[in-house]
Formats: structure tokens, C-alpha cells, sequence
């Protein structure tokens, strides 16, 4: 299923290609929820191991106890069973209404060698685990899933991925569909466990994290407990938003459902992390958000205006070269875009909400098809995004009930870097960006 480069395949042949793919595909059935049976270890025993980038050659290791005594530590080394470093964490819990989390443990592990390989224990027991760190350099490539939950088109998303040799995982929002249902949360991290405790995964919040209940229960505790971000690292008060770096790209994850208009500290925190990005240390800018700007689905229609009113035109002066969102349970695909036309220096913008939600899929389309959009489909499945080098990447998206090697829809893209955009949007870029 992971991407193999070839030959560049002229653009016509390929979107005839996709329209004929689209015309001829029907569409799989629904999958059930999965059922995780009841597995009882020691209250010390690690459990729902989740790794996630910590800065410049740093990691985050999540994990959970039953035990409220186990340390927060994580034993690592360059070889099986040799840790030559420990490094020590804190822990936090939280409880929602009878429900009572376990220890939340998050400890950051570091200065790490890149491109390595490392083995790694959690709180001194239990299992070894074993990632790889990104490269400090291109190729790099990420895998993309949003909306996952927890059904058999999770699992198949989760397989799929597992396929290809990638570097780091990006989530646009949506992870367990726990709904209020705590005990999803731990299940959940479970599932994700061996991909996620192998190779960095770098969320944003999406709906169905939210959780609140009036006078009750503030919003997003049980996910900003449990999948702590860089945001500290990044400058941001916010585990909502962040930032981070990775062998020659800018990721910025975005917050849908936290204040973004000029007034916010969101907003405020965007335009000074963007004014700050070296473009000749990091030619690429990619951004994540969950409700989708550019959504020619009939689901969700216009639910992300107000946060494009305000936030489009950094992220345009900037130069942003891809934006990724979820929240709509199907694919699409747009050409560059800004302020609702297609636009030679805007970004492209990918919605990827088709992980494998209970909640099925968004299969009515506007129509006609606007003139921005290039391709759209509601399947499940997963993207592959590798960025080949300063000015070139290779993105495909691939439905889940396809067998390696076909891909449902791929493109290459250049990044804005050498395009000519940051030269004529220099005195924009100065402005928005610069003035306070």
C-alpha cells in the first residue's frame, strides 16, 4: 500500500484516470464497531503506548497504568534490552463523572540521533518497544488519517498504513469517537497502540473530542490528558494548537474548535509562529485543522467560513503549501486555492476525514462540481504524503479495499518555495504577518 515513486504521469492522463476509477467504484459496505475483550494485567503493567515529536530531537512517551504508584519513567537504547539513558516524566489523571482514568504518564526522552532506530521501556516493566526517528533531512514521507474511531475500516485504515515506510503519522482531528464513553478513549489507545508506539502521531482536536458538559465537564479534558502535544515547545498556551518541525517542514496543527478570529490568542500565536518560519530551512508549510474550508460535500456545508475568514490570508501571505482537515467522512482534493477561487499561490486543500468513523460516510456531493475541485470520493482510506526534496512532493490517496499497488487518486506538487508567490506577496507577507 505505501507509495512507490516513478515516473512523473502527465496530469491529463491521470485525472482521466481518476475520473474513470470514481464512475466504475462502488462503494463497500459499513463495518461494525470492534469489540476488545476484556485482557486483565498487572496494575503496573504499561498499556496504550503513543509516541509523538517533543521538540528539536526529543520524544513523548504516553502511556497509562492502573497503578497510581508506578514511576514515570522510560529506560531507551540504540539496541534490544540495552537502555544506556533513562529519562524521568510526570503523570496526570482525570476523572469524568464515574469514570476514573488511570495514570496518564508522558515523559520526554532525548537528545535522540535521527534516522535511528531506539528500543524503549516504560516505567521500568512490561514490553519493549521499538520506533525509528524521523530524518533531519528529505525524503520524508507522513501518513494521513482522520476521523478513525474504532470499526473494522479502522482497522483496514490501520493496516493499510502499517504497509508503508513512513516517517510520521498526521491526524486532522477525530480520534476515538469515545463520545462521552471514557472507557472508548482506553480501547482506542489500545488499537492504535502498535503503529502509534512505533512512529510519532501528531494529532489536532476534532467534534468529537470535546466532551463538555455544561457546569460539568470543561471541554477537551479527556483528550488534552491523554494525547499531550508540543504546544509548550511551540510557544503555544494551548495544547489545542502547535507547531513543530520535521526535516525541512513547518507543521502547524490548528485548533477548529478554540477561538481563531484577530482578537484570540490562537490567531495572534499563528502569526508570529508563521512570521518566524526560515523558508530556506523549511521550504515546505503544511497545516491541519478539522472542518474543512473548501468542502463540496453536501455534509458539513459551511462550517468552516468564519475560521477561513479570519485565518486564510496568514496562512495565503505565509505561503502555506498544503492544508489537510477531516470532519467530512470522504475524500477530496482541490486544486491551489484563495478566497474561493483557484489561485496559483494558494494552498492546496485535501479533506481526509475517511478513516473509519462508526458515523459511515458523506456520500452526496454538490453539484456541479465546483471549478476548485479536483477530485472527490467518500471512501474509506489513508494518504501518503513524501516530500521528495525542496520544491517536490508526491501525494496519493488510497481506498481502503484496494490492493497495493492502486491508488484511487496522486499528484505531484511543488511547493511555492521556488514558484515565484513569496516574492510577489512580499509586501502582504510584511504586512499581516509583521504588523502586530
Amino acid at each position: 500500500m505505501c507509495s512507490k515513486l516513478g515516473s512523473v504521469i502527465p496530469l491529463l492522463l491521470l485525472l482521466a484516470l481518476s475520473v474513470s476509477a470514481t464512475a466504475d467504484y462502488v462503494r463497500p459496505p459499513p463495518r461494525k464497531t470492534l469489540n476488545f475483550p476484556w485482557s486483565p494485567k498487572p496494575s503496573s503493567y504499561p498499556q496504550q503506548v503513543h509516541i509523538s515529536l517533543a521538540g528539536a530531537k526529543h520524544m513523548r512517551i504516553t502511556y497509562v497504568t492502573s497503578s497510581k504508584n508506578s514511576p514515570s519513567i522510560v529506560e531507551y537504547g540504540t539496541s534490544p534490552n540495552n537502555y544506556t539513558s533513562t529519562a524521568q516524566g510526570k503523570h496526570t489523571s482525570y476523572s469524568y463523572l464515574l469514570y476514573a482514568s488511570g495514570n496518564i504518564h508522558h515523559t520526554v526522552i532525548g537528545p535522540l540521533a535521527d534516522n535511528t532506530s531506539y528500543f524503549y521501556r516504560c516505567g521500568g516493566e512490561g514490553p519493549e518497544f521499538q520506533f525509528k526517528t524521523p530524518p533531519s533531512r528529505f525524503p520524508i514521507t507522513f501518513a494521513v488519517a482522520g476521523d478513525l474511531g474504532q470499526t473494522g475500516w479502522t482497522k483496514s485504515t490501520l493496516d493499510h498504513i502499517d504497509q508503508c515506510k513512513y516517517d510520521v503519522h498526521l491526524l486532522p482531528g477525530d480520534l476515538s469517537y469515545a463520545d462521552y464513553m471514557q472507557r472508548r478513549w482506553d480501547t482506542f489507545g489500545e488499537l492504535v497502540q502498535p503503529l502509534a508506539s512505533s512512529r510519532p502521531w501528531m494529532v489536532t482536536q476534532g467534534n468529537h473530542e470535546k466532551e463538555s458538559i455544561p457546569f460539568l465537564k470543561d471541554s477537551f479534558v479527556s483528550y488534552n490528558s491523554r494525547w499531550k502535544m508540543p504546544y509548550e515547545e511551540s510557544l503555544s498556551d494551548s495544547n489545542l494548537y502547535y507547531s513543530f518541525d520535521v526535516a525541512g517542514v513547518h507543521a502547524v496543527m490548528l485548533g477548529s474548535y478554540t477561538d481563531y478570529d484577530e482578537n484570540s490568542d490562537q490567531y495572534r500565536w499563528l502569526k508570529a509562529d508563521l512570521s518566524k518560519v526560515d523558508r530556506a530551512m523549511t521550504p515546505w508549510i503544511i497545516v491541519l485543522f478539522h472542518v474543512p474550508w473548501y468542502n463540496s460535500n453536501e455534509a458539513h456545508q459551511g462550517e468552516g467560513d468564519d475560521m477561513m475568514a479570519s485565518i486564510e490570508p496568514l496562512l495565503y501571505a505565509a505561503g502555506v503549501d498544503i492544508a489537510f482537515a477531516g470532519h467530512v467522512h470522504a475524500y477530496e482534493r482541490t486544486k491551489r486555492v484563495f478566497n474561493g477561487r483557484s489561485n496559483r499561490c494558494g494552498p492546496v486543500h485535501i479533506t481526509i476525514g475517511d478513516g473509519g468513523n462508526r458515523e459511515g460516510l458523506a456520500q452526496k456531493y454538490k453539484k456541479p462540481q465546483p471549478e476548485w475541485s479536483v477530485f472527490r470520493e467518500a471512501s474509506f482510506g489513508h494518504g501518503e504524503l513524501r516530500i521528495v526534496n525542496s520544491t517536490d512532493a508526491f501525494w496519493s490517496w488510497h481506498r481502503n479495499d484496494d490492493d497495493e499497488p492502486v491508488r484511487s487518486d496522486q499528484v505531484w506538487l511543488n511547493s511555492l518555495m521556488g514558484s515565484g508567490c513569496r516574492a510577489e506577496k512580499n509586501h502582504e507577507m510584511r504586512k499581516i504577518l509583521m504588523e502586530p
